[in-house]
């Protein structure tokens, strides 16, 4: 049987640069010899993006954080099981772009359903699954968002060009004020306190290449993944 494989999620609000380090890292650990996947939430299944569909288009209306957040771990539940597990059994190295951190930080804190509810659930649905290690980048909260914004606009306008149909989006959760992220910023922080040995806080305010100088380091010394 196969050692398993190492499990590494990144953490943050949108514009923080999740996904552009998360292809730097994958990079950089394929050139030292592993074997990598790289997966999202929501989503990383077909069942997951149609949930994704649904989470994050800004004409979704009425939906409770209750069912925000059940949505939430039910592509996440969906994800472990079709994609996530069977990659560590086999000794690969799963890259995840948010994992639960992100419910306990956008629905415990951001909608202040509180973590409690958040944790159950996911021992409950997710089998305690817990990262190896997070990278959570953390950056001025209005400049992220802001980015995520302008970000979402341009691939909004660029894909759908059908006048007089909705078009989806994903900026629903960019939609929300200045005081949803700054709570759901605390959460994260909150987080990071709590297990300082898996989460690692990495300033993501200076270039792309200095940032992933910093993830680089974070992952050599946590993990001994060999040259990253």
């Amino acid at each position: 049987m196969s050692r398993r494989g190492k499990f590494i999620t990144f953490e943050g609000l949108d514009g923080t640069g999740k996904s552009t380090q998360m292809r730097k890292l994958a990079a950089k650990l394929r050139a030292a010899g592993h074997k990598v996947v790289e997966t999202r939430e929501p989503g990383g299944t077909a069942t997951g993006e149609k949930i994704r569909r649904v989470l994050l288009d800004s004409a979704t209306e009425g939906l409770s954080p209750m069912a925000e957040m059940a949505l939430m771990f039910a592509s996440r539940a969906q994800h472990i099981a079709e994609v996530i597990q069977p990659a560590l059994d086999h000794g690969q190295i799963v890259l995840c772009d948010r994992f639960t951190d992100s419910t306990e930080a956008y629905q415990g804190s951001g909608r202040k359903l509180g973590s409690e509810s958040v944790l159950k659930l996911h021992r409950i649905l997710c089998g305690d699954l817990q990262p190896d290690l997070t990278i959570l980048l953390d950056s001025d909260p209005a400049m992220s968002v802001g980015r995520a914004r302008r970000r979402n606009q341009r691939v909004h306008d660029s894909s759908h060009k059908a006048a007089g149909k909705h078009r989806p989006d994903e900026n629903r959760f960019e939609q929300q004020n200045r005081t949803f992220f700054a709570h759901v910023r605390e959460g994260y922080m909150a987080i990071a306190a709590r297990e300082p040995q898996r989460v690692v806080k990495v300033d993501a305010s200076g270039t792309p290449e200095q940032t992933h100088r910093k993830i680089a380091e974070a992952v050599q010394r946590k993990l001994r993944l060999g040259r990253t």
